[in-house]
Parts: C-alpha cells; sequence; structure tokens
C-alpha cells in the first residue's frame, strides 16, 4: 500500500469514528443546561436483560450506581456507608439476623408506597434468580411490620451490609421479570424514559424521589465503544466522557480532565499447588511445579518495578498495588514489601535453589526452568501492555513469562495450571480477600484462580466474617495477609503479584462539578449525581 492510499485509510477511519460519536449524539445538540449527556465506562455494559437489579443492573461485583433504584444504604463522599432507605439496623448477638429498619415516606415512580415487604421480596428474589450479587447466604428475609426487615443468614457474616448497599429496591406488588427489565419502576432519583438499544438509555428525574433533586432533570447514558471516547469528548455534545489509556496525555478544548481513584488492582495470579496431574471438574489441568515454588512468587514481587509500570504504561495515572487492598480500611501495610530490588530477587532466588547454570539467561532448579505462561485478555490495552513489561522485568531477574492472550474461557480453563493478569474493584472484602484468598476446591470459578491454601489465613478470614463488630473485621482482614510467615500478601505466601492500582480518569466539560467523589470507587462516577451541577448556567 502506497503512502496516498494509507492516508486516505486514516481519514476514512476518522470519519466513520465521527460518524459513530454524532450518531449515538442523534445528529443534534441539546442546549437545556439541566440535560447531563454521559459516555459509560467499559465497567458499565449496556444490560442484556435491562435496568433490573435483581439480574445484574447496578448490582454485584460491578457496584454502580442504577439511577433509578434506590438501596437501603448508601456511600458517603467519604467512602463509608451511610443509610439510604434504610433508617438504622441492628445485628443480634450470634451475628445471623440481621434487622433493618426502613423509611416511611417514600413512594415508587408509579405513586406505590414503598414498605418493609419490598425489601424482603426484592432480596428474596433476587436470591433465587441469577442475580450478580452473591446471596447464598441468605436464608430469608422477612417483613415484621412495615418498617422493619429482618434478614436471617445462614452463618454469620460481616459483609452482609455491603449486600444491603448494593441491591436496589424494586416494588413487591408490580414486579414481573420479563417485563421489569425495560419497564423498571423505583426508588432512586431517576426513572427510565427511553431505551435505544445498542446505542443509549435516557434517564428523567422521578418526581416522587424521596431526597434532594438532583440539578440535572435529565441523563443520557451512551453505551459507545472505547475507540471512540476520544471523538465523542472531541464533538463537544457529550458531557463526561472517559479517557482511554492511549488518551492520557491527550488534551480537548474545553473539558477539564479529571482523575478519580477506583481501587482498580491488576495483577497476576500464580497457580498455588504443584502438578501432580489433577484435573478440575471442567478437565482443567491443576498446578505448576514453576510457580507452586515460594521462592519465584516472592521474587517477582520484589523484583519487579511497580512504579516504572504507572510511569510508562499509565503516564502517571496509576499507584503501585502490593495486596490489591492497598486503599482500604483493611490494608495492612506490613504485608507489602520493597519492590524494584532485582539484586535482592536474584538472591531470593538463589537461596531457593534456583540458578542459571546453563548461562542461559534463566534459572533452574532441579532441571526444571524457571519459566511460565501468562495469559491476559488483549481486548484490554491496559492489562496487554501491564503483561508485556510485566514479562520483560521478570527476564531481567531470570524467569522467563511467555505472553499468551486469549478470551475469559481459555483463561478460565488454564488460570489453575499458568498465571494470569487479573483484576478486581471491589471495596467488600468478601470479594476482595475471602473469594480470592480463601482455600477451596477447584470449582472453575474465576475467583482464587491459583488455588492458594493457607490454614492460619483461613482462620482469620471466617473470623473477619462471623463477628458482628465491623471495626473487629477489618482488623482480622488485615491480619490474614500477614500471619505466622505466611498469609496471602507478597511478604507471605505471595499468591499474586498485585502490581498497579489504575485511576479512572474522565474528560469533564468545563462547568460541571461532580462534587466530592468518594476515594477508591472512581468506576461509579455517577455514584453521587444528586450533587452534581452546572456552575457555568443560570438554569
Amino acid at each position: 500500500m502506497d503512502k496516498k492510499m494509507m492516508i486516505i485509510g486514516a481519514i476514512i477511519a476518522v470519519i466513520v469514528i465521527v460518524v459513530a460519536a454524532f450518531a449515538f449524539m442523534g445528529g443534534s445538540t441539546d442546549n437545556d443546561p439541566t440535560h447531563l449527556t454521559v459516555a459509560a465506562h467499559s465497567n458499565i455494559k449496556e444490560p442484556e436483560a435491562g435496568f433490573n437489579p435483581l439480574t445484574g443492573w447496578g448490582c454485584g461485583h460491578q457496584n454502580y450506581n442504577p439511577l433509578v433504584q434506590s438501596c437501603l444504604f448508601k456511600t458517603n463522599e467519604n467512602g463509608t456507608m451511610e443509610p439510604d432507605l434504610a433508617t438504622g439496623y441492628s445485628i443480634s448477638s450470634d451475628g445471623k439476623t440481621w434487622t433493618v429498619n426502613v423509611r416511611n415516606d417514600v413512594k415508587f415512580s408509579d405513586n406505590s408506597t414503598f414498605d418493609a415487604e419490598d425489601v424482603a421480596f426484592t432480596f428474596n428474589t433476587a436470591k433465587d434468580t441469577e442475580s450478580d450479587l452473591d446471596l447464598t447466604n441468605l436464608e430469608n428475609a422477612t417483613a415484621v411490620n412495615a418498617t422493619t426487615v429482618e434478614f436471617n443468614l445462614v452463618e454469620p457474616r460481616s459483609t452482609f451490609i455491603y449486600d444491603l448497599r448494593y441491591l436496589g429496591i424494586v416494588p413487591s406488588d408490580s414486579y414481573d421479570n420479563n417485563t421489569y427489565g425495560e419497564h423498571p419502576i423505583g426508588t432512586g432519583p431517576y426513572v427510565l424514559d427511553h431505551w435505544d438499544k445498542g446505542q443509549q438509555a435516557i434517564f428523567k428525574i422521578n418526581d416522587n424521589y424521596y431526597g434532594d433533586k438532583p440539578y440535572f432533570t435529565q441523563v443520557t447514558l451512551l453505551f459507545p465503544e472505547e475507540s471512540t471516547w476520544l471523538e465523542l469528548a472531541k464533538s463537544g455534545d457529550v458531557d463526561v466522557v472517559p479517557v482511554a489509556t492511549s488518551a492520557l496525555n491527550q488534551t480537548v478544548d474545553g473539558y477539564q480532565f479529571y482523575e478519580v481513584s477506583a481501587g482498580r488492582a491488576q495483577g497476576v495470579s500464580f497457580p498455588y499447588l504443584n502438578d501432580t496431574g489433577d484435573v478440575s471438574n471442567a478437565s482443567a489441568k491443576i498446578g505448576n511445579n514453576v510457580t507452586a515454588d515460594k521462592a519465584i512468587r516472592q521474587a517477582l514481587n520484589v523484583g519487579v518495578n511497580r512504579q516504572a509500570m504507572c510511569d510508562d504504561i499509565f503516564s502517571g495515572h496509576a499507584t503501585p498495588e502490593y495486596t490489591s487492598v492497598d486503599t482500604r480500611s483493611y490494608a495492612n501495610n506490613d504485608s507489602k514489601v520493597q519492590d524494584g530490588n532485582i539484586s535482592e530477587a536474584k538472591r531470593i532466588l538463589a537461596e531457593g535453589g534456583w540458578n542459571d547454570t546453563d548461562g542461559d539467561g534463566i534459572v533452574e532448579k532441579d532441571g526444571v526452568k524457571a519459566s511460565f505462561d501468562l495469559y491476559y485478555p488483549p481486548d484490554y490495552l491496559d492489562r496487554q501492555s501491564l503483561s508485556t513489561v510485566f514479562a520483560e522485568q521478570a527476564k531481567e531477574i531470570g524467569i522467563e513469562v511467555k505472553l499468551v492472550g486469549a478470551d475469559w474461557d481459555t483463561i478460565y480453563k488454564n488460570m489453575y495450571s499458568s498465571a494470569a493478569l487479573m483484576q478486581q474493584t471491589s471495596p467488600d472484602p468478601y470479594k476482595s480477600i475471602y473469594q480470592q484468598y480463601h482455600s477451596k476446591e477447584a470449582d472453575d470459578f474465576y475467583m482464587n484462580p491459583g488455588l492458594y491454601n493457607n490454614t492460619d489465613s483461613d482462620k482469620l478470614m471466617e473470623d473477619a466474617m462471623h463477628t458482628s463488630d465491623l471495626s473487629q473485621a477489618d482488623s482480622l482482614w488485615a491480619q490474614s495477609a500477614l500471619v505466622n510467615g505466611g498469609g496471602w500478601g507478597p511478604a507471605g505466601d505471595a499468591p499474586f503479584a498485585w502490581l498497579v492500582n489504575y485511576d479512572y480518569n474522565y474528560f469533564i466539560k468545563d462547568g460541571i462539578d461532580i462534587g466530592n467523589q468518594p476515594d477508591g470507587l472512581g468506576n461509579d462516577v455517577l455514584i453521587n449525581i444528586c450533587d452534581w451541577t452546572r456552575t457555568n448556567s443560570t438554569a
């Protein structure tokens, strides 16, 4: 292809992107200052089943604001939870019964009255459906009276407060699983006005909303491909646009660059068990004789340079991450390690019996090369780049990491026997700690991908789950990261090499004030939508 044809092709590509962006906006500009247009981040997928929290929208591991529904609790600007539909709660002495009191002054968007029966119905129905929220520990929910709900748990669980925070409430009298997703009824600040599948959803203000009415009377949520984000911002027709990794050094006239800490940890999981020929129920191979060696895992955690990854891949819009929960209230700073120390990494390897005897730059032990595969999803540029840099840095200390780009089904099938580039963003320690590190059988589910197993750490995690004292729970979670020389932190058994905490970044149109975002929850920029205003308007 000659240079002229290459230029023509590039021009056509730009035109296609611009046309796509224009199509999202319906080909026109809305000049109403109280109307807001937001391009959804890739973490907010357009819901196949509609805007239904019982089937995934706004709940589960994504934990973003559902807009239409309210939850029993909400997250304030300090990152702590406070009552929303709830007015308070208590926990029984055995931790198995949670009693929640709810408001008596709330109506749904269809003018029906909200009460405790709606709460009980929502949780019981979500438990019996394929909700993204794990409610297997909920035995049942019962409306004691109009303003009191009793949740009975199978076993005590301190993290149940997060379930109360992240499940939007639906009306018991009118809920229909077949139609609700396209015609949702809720108590949140907005109602779904129109949904153009594949393009956008338009939300208008809920006149029945019990809280402070939001400034923006209409929110249009677009669902664009990441490749169009920058052009959407340049069009000037979209108020809030996520910034792709490739555009972190870009500026757009009329927009401010806004960076939000997200608690979005990315890192490498290591198969923890030796290869003994075992397979999972899905015939997935279990074990890896290289990564099962603690010296390998420790050396990688110590030898990689996390700050360099933040600077080179994310242009400084990330921070080094060591435990995946560094920013949370249950973090354990003692479980971290000093990284970027190649000589120390080599010393750990040598002490563990790993030496380069044949001079090829890769250490070996008992005839086994320090070499393993690392699976990553190639559709994510940040994860591809992170995998590449990790492999390059590993080679400097004498470990060969062979990169394998694959879809998630393939990654899950190989994660018990090969390293995998993983991510977690949940503030819930049940998801971010217990499910990641508590010992389990090979159930072919992506949690605890390396099949990590430590009895002491298990005990502390179980104690954290079962206490009714939430402050004590935080302490126990932290202790589980480093206990008796082991634990799931890098200074312990190091079943992961967590690498970076990537901030969420947005282009936000000048004059829009998005209030104070809770630290560590930047994946949900709409979390405080009721606090947003347009300051350069008299509307």
